[in-house]
């Protein structure tokens, strides 16, 4: 476990938006490309570090309230792009990691287990939401940071808690299908890709 949370580190990155505190995010393409949570990132300077330690300016290129996702470019080639996984083939006992900085301790890891797959609780404000559910402990700093399968492959946003243990992510391929929208729409850049 800890060699994947080590090997996620290299596509980690910190968001920090003015006032609102710091967040996690992903690098999603070597050219720029990082996606994070909706509620991380505003319409305030955003500063992301990357996982090499510079900052850089982030430029919020898509933003998806309804999914709490958020797509931002920076202006740096050659990052260490995380591996995509299937958040589909994902069954409930499969162990998962999320990673994050909560509390500014940065990178850190939580590990738990695949509750469900699948639309949210009924009864609640997310349903109608595909989700990936786990039993694991997200904390305020992992928004926006990357949930991994066991071979380190993102399968899903860190997003939110429903209960003490209860962590829910938005699944990796809602978030391919926000980026291919935004980018279809022109809405992002065109050197980027989805996917």
């Amino acid at each position: 476990m800890a060699d994947v949370a080590g090997g996620v580190r290299g596509s980690l990155v910190q968001i920090r938006d003015g006032d609102r505190g710091a967040g996690a995010g992903s690098i999603w393409h070597a050219d720029g490309l990082i996606v994070t949570n909706a509620h991380v990132v505003g319409s305030r300077s955003i500063h992301v570090i990357l996982p090499d330690g510079r900052e850089v300016p982030g430029l919020l290129i898509a933003h998806e309230p309804t999914l709490d996702l958020a797509a931002l470019a920076v202006d740096a080639g050659g990052l260490p792009a995380i591996e995509l996984g299937d958040s589909r083939s994902l069954r409930p006992g499969e162990l998962v990691i999320s990673l994050g900085h909560p509390w500014g301790v940065e990178g850190a890891a939580a590990a738990g287990v695949v509750i469900g797959v699948g639309l949210g609780p009924s009864d609640s404000p997310t349903s109608g939401r595909e989700w990936v559910i786990a039993s694991l402990r997200l904390r305020p700093g992992h928004s926006g940071g990357p949930m991994v399968d066991s071979r380190g492959r993102l399968v899903g946003i860190n997003t939110m808690i429903t209960g003490p243990a209860v962590a829910m992510a938005v699944p990796v391929h809602v978030a391919k299908g926000f980026l291919q929208r935004a980018l279809k729409a022109g809405k992002g850049r065109r050197d980027v890709r989805a996917a």
